[in-house]
């Protein structure tokens, strides 16, 4: 499998559920300007779905304050998504959720996004794509494996403080936390602090 990481976000335009509830088409190029997570998931009304869908929701307006968009993928029709949506939380549904999610029936996006397993289902993919549409991180995950929203966010965070400081993000760098200057002194005064 080849990475997309430092190549252009894959286009689509595809019917999607949005957060008031209507179905219209959207279009990856009209989130250019922002940051976006793009996430896909295996299928509606499974188990650990839910629990992802629910945990980027909780935390949308965290993702909103950082000018970034969250819109979820899965090979379901948009009437399934529509549906899944409007059942509540305690009978199996993801509620009325604050972010867009994508049908991808004919499969083409996970397949363009190189996530569609045995052809049938997207595995958990994740991409950070930055303002520019250029997929910056990407994480892919197998079916029983649930993601962490909080890494997520870690992520988008690290990729803004580069973006606007020019300095790299070490390892288990968190918003406030020291970043190091791309040179070896910088990491060899970092690595000596930590050490």
């Amino acid at each position: 499998m080849s990475t997309l990481v430092t190549k252009p976000a894959p286009a689509f335009n595809a019917d999607a559920v949005l957060p008031n509830g209507s179905i219209e088409k959207i279009d990856l190029s009209q989130y250019r300007g922002k940051h976006v997570i793009v996430y896909f998931y295996p299928l509606a009304f499974t188990f650990v779905c839910p629990t992802e869908i629910i945990a980027f929701d909780k935390k949308i307006e965290e993702f909103k304050a950082r000018n970034c968009e969250i819109i979820g993928v899965s090979v379901d029709s948009v009437h399934t998504l529509a549906a899944w949506r409007n059942t509540p939380v305690n009978q199996g549904g993801i509620g009325a959720i604050h972010h867009a999610v994508v049908s991808d029936l004919s499969k083409q996006i996970a397949r363009d996004y190189g996530i569609l397993f045995n052809e049938e289902v997207a595995l958990r993919g994740l991409f950070l794509i930055d303002k520019e549409g250029v997929v910056r991180h990407a994480l892919v995950n197998d079916l029983p494996l649930g993601r962490s929203v909080d890494e997520a966010l870690r992520t988008l965070d690290a990729l803004q403080f580069f973006e606007e400081n020019g300095e790299v993000c070490p390892a288990n760098w968190h918003k406030g936390d020291e970043a190091i200057k791309e040179t070896r002194e910088s990491v060899g005064a970092y690595l000596a602090k930590t050490a």
